[in-house]
């Protein structure tokens, strides 16, 4: 009997299910598939934000690795956490090249059909993670909202939405960014259509 490959779908079910239960239960946790990092220019899996923002990407047994190293580039400046899912085919490849602080989770097919889960490694925190390129998360009148509370004038918010979001570096922490991000994506309701 052919072995079924896995697939990012199946997967993706099964760690919504097993893995990610409890923290979906969370009430100060939200959970986003296919959020969109840098405007869009790239996207993760799922992310887990509470009080940190950890990525999943997922390598099913039907992927590929051809765009590995420009996610790791975009994941390690945007994400403060970074947790590799993958099948047993691209586990060898994806250790080989991602940090040290990024998780490990093996997925595989059950005698039954299901998906397993097995942790290699615990992600820890990103020391390289950049609260600008975080910041991008934010909607430009979102940044507005931040640094309006913060006393900044309106003639200081008509700059370019870059020059906002390094204002805003400057005058959040990465955990009051993060907490911002959480509480301005919880309240967004069309927020896929832009």
């Amino acid at each position: 009997m052919k072995k079924i490959e896995t697939s990012d779908l199946e997967i993706r079910k099964a760690l919504h299910a097993k893995y990610l239960r409890r923290a979906n239960s969370r009430p100060n946790t939200l959970i986003i598939d296919e959020l969109g990092l840098v405007h869009a220019k790239s996207r993760i899996d799922i992310a887990v934000i509470n009080g940190h923002i950890h990525g999943y990407e997922i390598k099913s047994e039907k992927d590929n690795l051809d765009r590995l190293d420009i996610q790791i580039s975009t994941y390690t400046k945007s994400l403060q956490k970074i947790t590799f899912v993958a099948s047993k085919k691209h586990l060898e490849d994806i250790v080989s090249v991602v940090p040290e602080w990024c998780g490990l989770i093996l997925a595989e097919r059950g005698i039954r059909g299901g998906i397993n889960f097995s942790v290699l490694r615990t992600a820890t925190i990103n020391p390289l993670v950049d609260p600008f390129m975080m910041a991008h998360l934010l909607w430009r009148d979102e940044v507005v909202d931040l640094l309006k509370q913060a006393g900044y004038s309106a003639k200081d918010l008509r700059q370019p939405r870059k020059q906002l979001y390094e204002i805003l570096c400057r005058v959040m922490t990465p955990k009051e960014l993060t907490a911002s991000i959480r509480s301005f994506m919880v309240q967004r309701r069309t927020w896929r259509d832009r």
